[in-house]
């Protein structure tokens, strides 16, 4: 009998319909059925998804279904979970989200390869934005790589030994934070943990009902605040204290400070919310950060968090909230120079910076040796009427270009780093830009696989004095049209374009921009003229294998090919023989509106292809008919003899 390497334990309760969504990717693994099994806890469900639970585990001998009464939350459903499972590894899923077809077989043999006690998987999500966490797979790491707090969710695999071993479970009944509890115990026991960031796990749905989001976060009965003091003594607990900024206690414990503390204080939830309830939350907070959190956890902040937290624990709310409003208005911009192709890549100079609601840059002052935050962005702000200094501009700063496959909320990292400087601005005062060079390799940017078929958009990440911002990148170029050449890479077509919100994209394999009637412009500028293969100069083609495609030429439908040229374009290149009667012969694309070139024919034979802008006088087209006619080629053959 085989060994069931994966347990799949998934808490359901009232899921109707999103279980069916569900288990297709469950059930569908590459990992062959023999070799996992998948849990399902009822939890006391009052609709029908017992009914369909059971139905599904009839159809499969790898399922089991199991019932309780309700407890409330999805924490002690994974308990009893556990408790069944036989598999050497355990990986929690969620009713309504999803598995990549090969996550299970690629996450156990990562887990294996490297003795691994946890195993975190690359997650897509329609719900946050990307985790530079998988921005490269790693082998081997512990808590002391503290971007692992950016992934507290427990959609993970776990060594189920390694977790019998350190009595890991769950908190029973409403608990929320629960995640936080068991992944963060985790964390600090585990030896080794992997990161398998070159495929996307774990998909991360948001429901069209809204049924996934966390509702009544503040109910009393859910227990936020002490639950999350307990989470942080925990953490306290397994660590060493240290007045170091960046000892290891302090970076853990800056996930739960910036996130469930700071979010209290800050856009948009202070100026989102009924002012009454997010007073008692202001309150709570503050008092969960001074009972609870280290000075140096505070003080490790970049400059305008750093405030934020100064307001926070002193009790201004109304400064805060001041602070927010204005923050609010800060926004990030970009711009793109030089995009052009590089064998083979989409290339491109970016620069981000950070401005005011006036349009003016956010800057810095510096006086006497000491940098200032700017003095428009907190003016009037409680506290810092004097000015607010920043001992360490660049403390956590850091930007990020990152591409996302628009059909499937998959997130990727081109080539190339971002660089944070401050650049003079006159008279004391500097402003941030974070410069890099785009590279976008689209036959090896999904993990050293090609990108799919599909429109992929470019996006940037910035994190300055603790301002984060998520930017379309965009260019000066009109929206809808051709960014530069068209690429042809792998036999398929790649389009960079600006979208009608004027962010960069690329194409791969005409997702939506056909070659044709998105390229009338550049189509219609070829004057080229050739006898077989036609050049098109607007087309940049990589050597290999030639990109098969269909046209029309005139009524009659032809599969013709585009092969690269030695000057790096691609060349159309059409049969020798062709069902057409003699003349001159458009050849279109499908859907285009517009021919990319036309065929001269004679008797069936192909003499010729020109481009759409080729123009000859009528001497100069007797002279080419009569030149390319077969029984004068024969005659000069003779003579030439």
């Amino acid at each position: 009998m085989l060994r069931t390497k994966v347990s799949v334990i998934v808490p359901v309760y009232n899921t109707g319909k999103y279980v069916d969504e569900c288990a297709p990717s469950l059930l569908g693994q590459s990992l062959p059925a023999d070799e996992y099994e998948v849990i399902y806890v009822n939890d006391g469900s009052t609709d029908d998804t017992l009914g369909r639970l059971e139905k599904i585990a009839a159809a499969h001998a790898n399922v089991q279904v199991h019932t309780m009464p309700n407890s409330g939350w999805p924490g002690e459903p994974r308990n009893l979970g556990m408790r069944h499972a036989r598999g050497e590894y355990i990986q929690f899923v969620d009713h309504d989200d999803t598995l990549g077809h090969e996550a299970l077989e690629r996450l156990y043999q990562h887990a294996k390869r490297n003795d691994a006690d946890v195993v975190i998987g690359k997650m897509s999500s329609t719900i946050v934005r990307p985790r530079r966490l998988f921005r490269h797979t790693v082998d081997a790491c512990t808590i002391e790589n503290d971007e692992l707090m950016q992934s507290m969710s427990p959609h993970k695999m776990f060594r189920r030994a390694f977790v019998e071993e350190h009595g890991l479970r769950f908190p029973k009944g409403p608990w929320i934070l629960e995640d936080l509890l068991f992944v963060s115990a985790a964390y600090l026991k585990a030896e080794r943990i992997s990161i398998l960031a070159d495929y996307p796990c774990y998909y991360w749905m948001k429901r069209d009902d809204g049924g996934n989001n966390t509702q009544h976060r503040f109910n009393p009965r859910h227990g936020f605040w002490p639950n999350c003091r307990t989470i942080v003594r925990q953490i306290k607990d397994g660590t060493t204290p240290s007045d170091d900024i960046d000892g290891l206690q302090n970076r853990l414990l800056h996930r739960l400070y910036h996130v469930e503390i700071l979010s209290r204080a800050r856009e948009p939830e202070i100026l989102r919310e009924d002012p009454a309830e997010q007073r008692q939350r202001f309150e709570a907070a503050r008092e969960l950060a001074l009972e609870e959190f280290p000075a140096a956890v505070r003080e490790g902040l970049p400059a305008v968090s750093r405030l934020r937290a100064e307001l926070l624990e002193q009790g201004d709310f109304d400064g805060a909230k001041t602070l927010a409003e204005r923050v609010r208005q800060v926004k990030a911009r970009s711009q793109v120079g030089g995009l052009r192709w590089e064998d083979g890549c989409l290339v491109a100079d970016v620069e981000l910076d950070l401005v005011r609601g006036d349009g003016d840059p956010l800057l810095l002052v510096e006086r006497d040796g000491t940098w200032w935050l700017d003095p428009e962005l907190i003016d009037g702000v409680p506290g810092a009427e004097q000015g607010w200094e920043v001992p360490d501009p660049f403390r956590l700063a850091y930007a990020e270009l990152v591409v996302k496959d628009r059909d499937r909320e998959d997130w990727w990292y081109p080539e190339g780093e971002m660089e944070v400087r401050l650049e003079p601005a006159g008279e004391g005062r500097s402003r941030f830009v974070a410069s890099g060079r785009l590279r976008l390799d689209p036959e090896r940017l999904a993990g050293g696989r090609p990108l799919q078929r599909g429109v992929h958009d470019v996006w940037a990440y910035v994190q300055l004095l603790g301002v984060e911002r998520m930017l379309r990148v965009s260019g000066e170029g009109e929206p809808g049209a051709v960014a530069t050449s068209l690429s042809l890479t792998g036999g398929r077509l790649a389009q960079p374009y600006w979208t009608v919100k004027g962010q960069l994209a690329l194409d791969v394999d005409q997702r939506q921009r056909e070659i044709g009637p998105d390229t009338e412009d550049l189509v219609a500028a070829n004057d080229l003229r050739a006898r077989r293969s036609l050049g098109l100069p607007y087309l940049l083609a990589a050597p290999g294998d030639p990109a098969l495609i269909e046209v029309t030429v005139s009524t009659l439908t032809v599969e013709a090919r585009l092969v690269a040229g030695a000057d790096g374009t691609a060349r159309l290149r059409l049969p020798g023989r062709l069902k057409l009667p003699t003349g001159r012969h458009p050849i279109a694309l499908p859907k285009a509106k517009t021919p990319i070139a036309y065929a001269v024919v004679d008797e069936g034979a192909l003499l010729r292809l020109e481009g759409p802008a080729y123009e000859a006088g009528r001497g100069r087209r007797l002279l080419d008919a009569v030149g390319d006619n077969r029984r004068v080629r024969r005659v000069r053959g003779r003579l030439g003899k």
